[in-house]
C-alpha cells in the first residue's frame, strides 16, 4: 500500500502515515546506538563507534559527542553529515542568544527552536527529512539538569534515560528496569555501560568502539562537559567488569 505514498514528504497515506520520514527513523536503526541517563548530579552520555575498518585513521575528535555551548552537549545517531548541518544551526542559535540577552540559552528553547528546523523538513515539497535523531544534555537556570531525545520528524521529549540508533528498543526496555530516580553520576555510568555492553552487535567492548561524555557542575558551581579519555574508559569498562583487564605480556 505505500507505494503510492512514499514518494514525497508531503502526502499522508490513507492511514495518516508520513512513509518518508518513517524511512528517516528506519535508517537511524542501523547507525551505531548512544543512551543518554539523567542523574541526579548530572547527565551522562554514551555512543558506540561504528568501526568500518582497522585501516580508518582514528580521529582524535570526537565522532558521537558534540558540545554545542559550554551548557549543552549532544550524542548523535543517524547520518552524520545531516546532524553537521543541525549542530552548526544549534550552536549559530546558541550563540546569538547569549549576544542578545547575556545568559545562556535555555536548554529546552535550543531544543525546540532545531526541532522547529526539523519539522519544516517533513512539511514543504523537494526536501528529504534529515536522518539523525539526537539525545540533548544540558543544565539551565530554570530546570537544573535536562535530558532530551529528537528524531527526524521534529517531535522532542524529556527524558529520564533514552537510547537512539540500533538496538535502542532492547535498549530501552533495560533501562527502564534498571533505572532509579537517585541515581548517581557514578552509578548512571555504570548503567549506561552495561546496557551498551548487553545491546551492541560487537561482542567485545573497548574503549575504540564507545565514547562517553559527562555534563556536571564543578566545584565552582560552572557547568562543565568533558568527554573520558580512552585510558579512563579502559579503566572504567574494566572496572565494572564489562570487558576483561588486558594479558599481562
Amino acid at each position: 500500500m505505500s507505494r503510492r505514498y512514499d514518494s514525497r514528504t508531503t502526502i499522508f497515506s490513507p492511514e495518516g502515515r508520513l512513509y518518508q520520514v518513517e524511512y528517516a527513523m528506519e535508517a537511524i536503526g542501523n547507525a551505531g546506538s548512544a543512551i543518554g541517563i539523567l542523574s541526579k548530579d548530572g547527565v551522562v552520555l554514551v555512543g558506540e563507534k561504528k568501526v568500518t575498518s582497522k585501516l580508518l585513521q582514528t580521529s582524535t575528535s570526537t565522532e558521537k559527542m558534540y558540545k554545542i555551548d559550554d551548557h549543552i552537549a549532544c550524542a548523535v545517531a543517524g547520518i552524520m553529515s545531516d546532524a553537521n548541518i543541525l549542530i552548526n544551526t544549534a550552536r549559530v542559535q546558541a550563540q546569538r542568544y547569549t549576544f542578545s540577552y547575556q545568559e545562556p540559552m535555555p536548554v529546552e528553547q535550543l531544543v525546540q527552536s532545531l526541532c522547529d528546523t526539523k519539522q519544516g523538513y517533513t512539511q514543504f515539497g523537494g526536501l528529504r527529512p534529515f536522518g539523525v535523531s539526537f539525545l540533548f544534555a544540558g543544565w539551565d537556570k530554570n530546570y537544573g539538569f535536562q535530558l532530551y531525545m529528537s528524531d527526524p520528524s521534529g517531535n522532542y521529549g524529556g527524558w529520564k534515560a533514552a537510547a537512539i540508533g540500533a538496538n535502542n528498543q532492547a535498549a530501552q526496555s533495560m533501562l527502564k528496569q534498571d533505572y532509579k530516580d537517585d541515581i548517581s553520576r557514578e552509578e548512571a555510568v555504570q548503567l549506561a555501560l552495561k546496557v551498551l555492553s548487553k545491546t551492541m552487535d560487537s561482542t567485545s567492548l573497548t574503549s575504540d568502539k564507545l565514547e562517553l561524555a559527562e555534563v556536571f557542575l564543578s566545584s565552582s558551581g560552572k557547568v562543565k562537559y568533558e568527554v573520558c579519555t580512552p585510558d579512563a574508559l579502559s579503566k572504567l569498562l574494566v572496572k565494572y567488569g564489562v570487558t576483561q583487564p588486558p594479558a599481562e605480556a
